[in-house]
């Protein structure tokens, strides 16, 4: 990657061209799943948000393999797509904003308590 696209985020835009094109060929429950997933997962991102691209390409790859398999999307993701978000993203270590301030809190404290 140069630098240009690390600064700009090009390189991202690309993949999300591209997971937008595997995506078309599904049906349109997973197309929406994949919208809804999509708008939540960012709450996990880093700065850059380039942690989440992994993450996507995995959840996109699992959604090909179900539609294959003749799977409904329910079956794959469940009923409760902010669990399945949560779940797929703590599995690979991303942290909400909500976690992050957790720690700089729990730093904070025993900071103060080691003094």
């Amino acid at each position: 990657m140069n630098f240009y696209d690390k600064i700009t985020g090009n390189d991202m835009t690309r993949q999300q061209k591209e997971f937008n094109k595997r995506l078309s060929v599904l049906p349109t429950e997973y197309q929406d799943a994949w919208n809804k997933i999509n708008s939540e997962i960012w709450q996990y991102s880093n700065l850059t948000g380039r942690n989440l691209m992994p993450i996507l390409d995995g959840i996109l790859n699992l959604f090909e393999e179900g539609f294959s398999d003749g799977l409904s999307i329910q079956e794959i993701v469940g009923d409760d797509l902010d669990v399945f978000v949560a779940s797929v993203t703590s599995a690979e270590g991303a942290k909400s904003y909500r976690d992050k301030l957790r720690q700089q809190l729990n730093n904070a404290v025993a900071k103060k308590l080691l003094k």
